[in-house]
């Protein structure tokens, strides 16, 4: 070989390897699409205050086929899509699911309401899904996945799904019997480590709450961005916890969040993100998911859209979790009536939504009151009341679902007194609580399983307290749900009314 034909094979390779070099550093845009919170909420609506209507997910997705023109995109869906509205719980989520598989989602992650019609229906909507299911800390739960790597424009993309570890408390104990939910710290940190150093960047998919996300991010390093759900909470604007950006669209579909990320060399170099408002007057729908829209709402339209009664006013059910409302009052006092109890209590998690001044239909007792769940009543001493309660209001933050709404006893309280020593003054009817007294509580059957921690009434149920003499259970199940005695009450009543009158007072 020549002097000169040597050299320029060496500058051949020299050139090879610059054009490389520069390849490999060269800016990558990437788009994040994600929802949150969806709960089956399909068609627009008008929330309590909005002078318009929000949300719908034909509209939604129609405003993803917009922007994923512009640039490659991920569409990522952070848990509880298939429960909580009428269009999705008539059919147990499989509406859902059919709109989401035409949407093309990339990833979701479980939420803790996904399990709440049983594991068998879960299994069917897992399998229907076209998108990767996922949730890397439950272990004993067919067809989900920890994690997935997705390549787009270059970059290999891991999502690492992560569900609340407080899953066995926020849907009925029976739907998650022999699954095991386990630490989020530990989980995702076993997946890093398995992925190794495949990815280009990390995403954590998450319905574990915006407190537990930015626990996340500042205990556990290498991932990107946590996509989070289930405290349905409006980040108009991406956080930055340490290196970790973390995002969340709110809820119902009202809004989609929009992420767009500017990659290179493994690092985001740039970011701007934002929540696009949905609404009907804004953005063309999709034409494939609002014929699936229609064709569901159209199966049950007879049914849902018949009208039962008036209401008066307002019953305002949002707030329920953390102070008395007059919708969670009205509930309470059917219960108690119903049932004959002494007192009656709900969680104020299992009330879902407002039912606004003027006609009421069946489909807002399905949004209000979304779980299948009927009364029980229990015999309880005067303490184990006391005991119920100070539990009850250990949460006044809001986002949990403990909060009790009652009917049958006034409950005074110091929200600034430690948890556990609360309650400054009890009454059962007219008269002071009594701890060594038996009465009559009757609440719903998720609670009384240990929903939402009320370890005391899971107690009585299974027998581990108590005089072996004393019949603890009344009532455990008298065949009809809480939502069928509202219905009914309605349909008798016709014009419904209630008010706030002080039965949980702050001192």
């Amino acid at each position: 070989m020549n002097r000169n034909r040597f050299a320029m094979m060496i500058s051949f390779w020299f050139l090879l390897i610059s054009i490389n070099f520069v390849w490999a550093g060269e800016p990558v845009q990437l788009r994040i699409l994600y929802l949150n919170d969806f709960h089956g909420f399909a068609e627009p609506y008008q929330p309590a205050g909005s002078p318009e209507k929000m949300g719908g997910i034909a509209f939604l997705a129609g405003e993803v086929n917009r922007l994923r023109k512009e640039r490659p995109a991920l569409l990522l869906a952070a848990g509880d899509m298939i429960q909580g509205n009428p269009w999705a719980n008539l059919f147990e989520g499989q509406s859902t699911l059919e709109v989401m598989n035409v949407m093309e989602f990339s990833a979701m992650v479980l939420g803790n309401h996904e399990f709440d019609f049983g594991q068998e229906v879960l299994k069917k909507r897992i399998q229907e899904a076209r998108f990767p299911i996922l949730a890397a800390n439950v272990q004993g739960m067919p067809g989900i996945k920890p994690y997935v790597l997705k390549e787009i424009s270059g970059l290999n993309i891991a999502i690492i799904g992560l569900i609340t570890e407080e899953t066995p408390t926020t849907t009925h104990p029976k739907n998650v019997k022999g699954l095991v939910f386990s630490s989020m710290i530990d989980s995702v940190q076993k997946a890093i480590q398995e992925l190794g150093d495949r990815p280009d960047l990390v995403i954590v998919l998450s319905h574990l709450g915006l407190p537990a996300d930015r626990r996340l991010a500042d205990t556990v390093k290498g991932v990107t961005l946590i996509v989070g759900g289930h405290t349905h909470t409006r980040i108009e604007s991406p956080m930055k916890v340490n290196e970790t950006l973390i995002v969340q669209a709110w809820e119902h579909a009202k809004v989609l969040g929009v992420l767009d990320l500017t990659i290179q060399n493994r690092k985001v170099i740039r970011y701007e993100g934002k929540l696009e408002a949905i609404r009907p007057d804004l953005q063309p729908p999709d034409p494939v998911a609002l014929e699936i829209v229609d064709r569901y709402k159209n199966q049950a339209v007879a049914i849902l859209e018949e009208v039962i009664g008036e209401a008066l006013m307002d019953l305002q059910g949002q707030g329920s979790r953390s102070a008395e409302t007059n919708l969670g009052n009205l509930i309470t006092d059917i219960l108690r009536e119903e049932t004959q109890a002494d007192v009656a209590m709900t969680n104020g998690g299992g009330i879902r939504a407002d039912i606004l001044k003027g006609p009421i239909r069946i489909k807002d007792l399905f949004t209000v009151l979304p779980f299948s769940n009927h009364p029980v009543v229990l015999r309880v001493s005067g303490q184990e009341l006391k005991d119920i309660f100070e539990y009850g209001l250990s949460d006044l933050s809001g986002t949990g679902g403990r909060f009790p709404q009652v009917s049958g006893i006034h409950l005074t309280y110091s929200p600034t007194a430690p948890i556990g020593q609360r309650l400054t003054n009890i009454r059962v009817g007219a008269k002071p609580l009594n701890p060594e007294t038996w009465y009559s509580l009757a609440t719903n059957d998720f609670l009384a399983a240990g929903g939402d921690g009320y370890a005391v009434l899971k107690n009585i149920i299974e027998k581990k307290v108590g005089t072996p003499s004393v019949e603890r259970v009344i009532l455990l199940d008298s065949g009809r749900e809480i939502r069928d005695l509202v219905t009914d009450y309605i349909k008798v009543k016709k014009q419904i009314s209630a008010s706030v009158d002080g039965r949980i007072r702050k001192e």
